[in-house]
């Protein structure tokens, strides 16, 4: 069970990457053509979760101190590892509704 959690919060990471690179895009786009405080706010949030999701990727994925800590049921308990996942359910959740609405 563990080890099928890490790598739920493992890919998630990695589609809530794409997500917000995608909604990066569209967002820069936008603030570049319009000039509005609303498109920046909506580019550095998606900016600032890139760098959230792209720290999250390189600890969970590659870094060989926390991937392997992670994954561990002995250091990290399953609660914890279920509420970590359960964050990136959520976000990718919110993620999601934001792209639908973005490219609707």
């Amino acid at each position: 069970m563990a080890a099928l959690l890490v790598d739920v919060i493992r890919l998630l990471t990695v589609l809530n990457l794409l997500l917000l690179l995608g909604l990066a895009a569209v967002w820069g786009r936008n603030w570049w053509d319009l000039r509005s405080k609303h498109a920046l706010g909506l580019f550095l949030f998606a900016t600032l979760l890139i760098g959230e999701n792209a720290l999250g990727a390189y600890l969970f994925m590659l870094d060989p101190t926390v991937s392997a800590w992670v994954g561990n049921p002995e250091l990290v308990p399953p609660p914890a590892q279920t509420a970590m996942a359960a964050f990136r359910v959520l976000e990718f959740g919110g993620l999601a509704f934001l792209s639908w609405v973005t490219y609707d």
